[in-house]
């Protein structure tokens, strides 16, 4: 499939999931499904995802908008929840329906969920900048960023180790990574009917909560300080500085200083010297959880982490045939973990491909040198859509789809072309170097 195939059905699958509503003129909201069927919301960060897919492709007017409508039920002091129900009732998900503060006016409007995702949207703004230069975009945006961003600051670094803890398997956007399961109590690591309860009793416990975080983190049901959340929160506070320096706004130091602090406490407190990996950690003491995923590697894109770590990881896990070597990369546990299993399984995140990790690490690959391993995260993508479609997550052996159709994910693959072509013309000129948002 030539890259002007990929980008015209990207650009099909992309605008037959876009909702757009207008009254009077003016734009109510304008997203796009991840799927058109089983993922109807607007979501946090598959927006973030679909923001850089239209940047891709040139569709920035588009970008701009999906970001406003995903702030423009911003809470006054800086909160957007994961999922925004525009214009439904109370969904009709049960897991959905725990994931919200009860509020009988909710039934009747559009609203948010009480719950959170990994917080990319300063990289979303900052590469629309980047794509068109448009500071006008940036000064609308950035107030409605700094309030975001303080809100997570003040709200879910509970320990004050500048380290964001989530409080739902959800909120991570890998829902039923194994990892959790340690926090649940599981000892059976292949998933069953028991994991499902446990999820589901965490939000049905936080709901009971009424979502008020103090109780919660009190309670400890659940209190885990993710390695792909924290380190993606860590880029958007380096995308938030570059933003306010764009525009001459002082604050650019806070968060440059934040996002040192906060990546020196993954050094220091996620980072395992005798297995070189970086591990989720749970609980109000900071246990380790030593399980096998993709965000073991995440912390290797941040600038500030030293390089004979970066090379560490990679090599003891990313090029090892019993862990993450597979046909089609990267499976999303590793493959000698007791939790593995590549097929459909209403257990997802344990097993499958997802496009999200190799699009995460693609950049980091480029710059590392590794332009081998690289390549083949993007073919093994070209591969998967000429085989299976746009699909939610694949088999790693065979390159079967499972989950949603039309899933909008694999669209990623557009923007580490763009990303290929790019390091290409750097190359060649390295005096004409542009900034790249998620190799941080």
């Amino acid at each position: 499939m030539t890259n002007e195939m990929l980008f015209k059905e990207t650009r099909k699958i992309i605008h037959e999931n876009m909702i757009k509503k207008q009254r009077d003129g003016k734009t109510d909201f304008h997203y796009t499904k991840p799927s058109p069927e089983r993922y109807p919301y607007q979501f946090f960060w598959d927006t973030c995802f679909h923001v850089f897919i239209l940047n891709a492709l040139g569709e920035h007017d588009m970008a701009k908008e999906h970001i406003l409508s995903l702030f423009s039920k911003q809470e006054d002091n800086g909160f957007v929840g994961h999922m925004i129900y525009w214009d439904r009732l109370k969904p009709g998900r049960l897991t959905d329906f725990f994931q919200s503060k009860f509020n009988y006016k909710n039934f009747y409007k559009s609203h948010m969920s009480s719950l959170v995702q990994p917080p990319m949207a300063a990289q979303a703004v900052e590469r629309i900048f980047e794509a068109t230069g448009d500071k006008a975009f940036l000064q609308k945006m950035l107030p409605k960023l700094k309030k975001y961003y303080r809100w997570f600051a003040e709200n879910r670094d509970f320990d004050g180790d500048r380290l964001l803890t989530i409080i739902s398997p959800f909120e991570s956007g890998m829902d039923w990574k194994p990892t959790y399961d340690v926090v649940l109590g599981r000892k059976n690591k292949k998933a069953a009917w028991d994991l499902m309860l446990k999820v589901v009793n965490v939000d049905v416990r936080n709901f009971l909560n009424n979502y008020d975080l103090d109780r919660i983190y009190e309670k400890g049901y659940f209190l885990v300080k993710d390695v792909g959340f924290n380190t993606i929160y860590t880029c958007n506070l380096q995308s938030m500085a570059n933003i306010c320096k764009i525009l001459e706004d002082p604050e650019a130091e806070e968060f440059s200083l934040l996002q040192e602090e906060v990546t020196a406490a993954i050094l220091g407190l996620m980072y395992n010297k005798e297995d070189k990996a970086f591990y989720d950690l749970h609980g109000k003491n900071n246990i380790q959880i030593k399980v096998l995923t993709p965000t073991i590697f995440y912390p290797v894109v941040l600038k500030d982490i030293p390089e004979e770590i970066k090379r560490g990881v990679l090599q003891t896990h990313f090029f090892d045939s019993k862990e993450f070597d597979a046909e089609f990369p990267i499976p999303s546990v590793a493959k000698n973990d007791p939790s593995f299993d590549p097929s459909a399984s209403v257990f997802i995140w344990r097993g499958p491909t997802w496009i999200v990790n190799n699009w995460f690490l693609h950049g980091l690959l480029i710059k590392q040198g590794h332009k081998q391993e690289s390549e083949k995260l993007i073919k093994s993508i070209r591969r998967l859509i000429e085989k299976s479609g746009f699909r939610e997550y694949y088999n790693p052996f065979t390159g079967e789809g499972y989950g949603a159709k039309d899933f909008t994910w694999a669209g990623l693959i557009t923007d580490m072309i763009r990303m290929e072509e790019e390091e290409k013309e750097e190359q060649s000129c390295r005096n004409g170097k542009k900034s790249n948002s998620y190799n941080c």
